[in-house]
């Protein structure tokens, strides 16, 4: 911490951790978010339904309780004057509960609770370390440590995914997968719980400097959309890619580890974009990544195989998190002091997204059009949000 950086906190102001080790803290958040809160799901959903605990149509019913949870969450931060320290605590603690419960109870009203709640404690970590880690880190101008922040979630997917296969693998059941992922998640929070203290004065600094009003431009505007799209497109290919992979794939135990490639790919994409950014800027990072999305997404459509679907696949993996990373970045220059609002109204309209691409994409399954008009329209709004984020930025 040199004199400049002591200058920005102010006197009095408590010495903040190192920038490492808080880079390695919102790491291992990120990590507890999205692969446990938000993802686990995915990976030990195939268990609950071998061992006839769950059904497809229940399983479509919980994985839409975590994203209303998420949109949940994100308004309640929007709300809410809580300090993001304590935001991330109580997300924490909640996924680590909640997660734990579900190996614990086999009532499915419960399961459809608990899921609601683990999404919305979900977008609180979210919203909690995207700010918190993006305010100090950006002190010390070191681009790889904000990319290692959310490498978390393809970490933590890509964890989740290995629990999970080995276990399977030594024929251990569904409730054992949600009590240790639990446990791992108690472990996890334990090593950061320091880091995110409650009682540093710089915790409330950027907060206070704010308006607590999210001023609605056509640059903020833009912002929620495209980040809505980028929520529609994502689980459109999140809701057709792993059955046509599965398909493809004539060994099981290969698409098995379809998964911890997923999470895998999209650690290294955040880690390697680091100097992209530099390059073209966030919005030229986000541009890009969409169209790349948008592009894999029709792969298959139009050339349906194994090879295009694995690189469909790919091209989704490889975007998923850096769209995450450089839109949240850009926040901070469109919404100034108010980016918290901003990056918890991205949140939301993120999960609006989601919550409207699972209704279609169920509702093309049901009339039996296939995957390929979802497909088709999640990959033009994609292109066409990159006609959005190449606009200039608005005065403010």
């Amino acid at each position: 911490m040199n004199t400049k950086d002591t200058a920005l906190l102010g006197p009095g102001i408590a010495k903040p951790a190192h920038p490492v080790r808080m880079a390695l803290a919102g790491l291992g958040a990120f990590a507890v978010a999205m692969g446990v809160g938000r993802f686990s799901f995915t990976p030990i959903m195939p268990m609950m339904l071998r061992d006839a605990s769950l059904t497809v149509v229940d399983a479509g019913w919980l994985g839409l309780a975590n994203y209303v949870g998420y949109l949940l969450g994100a308004l309640s931060a929007m709300l809410s004057q809580c300090r993001f320290e304590l935001m991330i605590r109580i997300g924490l603690i909640g996924i680590c509960i909640a997660t734990a419960v579900m190996g614990i109870f086999h009532i499915y009203f419960v399961w459809v609770l608990l899921r609601l709640l683990v999404g919305a404690f979900s977008a609180l970590v979210l919203i909690g370390i995207s700010t918190w880690c993006l305010e100090r880190l950006a002190l010390y101008q070191r681009p790889l440590l904000i990319s290692l922040v959310f490498s978390g979630g393809g970490i933590g997917v890509a964890t989740t995914a290995l629990v999970c296969i080995g276990l399977t693998e030594h024929n251990v059941g569904p409730d054992a997968a949600w009590i240790l992922l639990g446990i791992m998640s108690i472990g996890i929070t334990g090593l950061t719980w320091t880091v995110f203290s409650v009682t540093r004065p710089v915790a409330v600094i950027n907060r206070e400097a704010g308006t607590g009003i999210l001023r609605y431009n056509a640059d903020t505007i833009r912002f929620l959309c495209c980040y809505g799209i980028f929520g529609f497109g994502y689980i459109i290919a999140a809701s057709f890619l792993p059955a046509m992979l599965k398909n493809a794939l004539s060994s099981s135990s290969a698409y098995t580890w379809s998964w911890p490639v997923f999470g895998i790919v999209a650690a290294g994409a955040t880690l390697a974009v680091a100097a992209l950014r530099r390059r073209i800027g966030n919005r030229g990072v986000w541009a890009t990544s969409h169209l790349i999305m948008a592009v894999g997404i029709l792969l298959p459509v139009f050339w349906p195989g194994m090879w295009m679907i694995v690189a469909s696949a790919l091209c989704v993996a490889g975007t998923a998190m850096v769209v995450t990373l450089v839109a949240l970045l850009e926040a901070r220059p469109v919404a100034g002091n108010d980016a918290p609002l901003l990056i918890a109204g991205m949140t939301a309209t993120f999960a609006i997204g989601q919550i409207i691409g699972v209704l279609i994409a169920r509702a093309g399954t049901i009339s039996n059009d296939g995957f390929s008009p979802s497909l088709i329209l999640a990959s033009v709004l994609l292109a066409c949000s990159t006609l959005l984020l190449k606009r200039n930025r608005s005065d403010h």
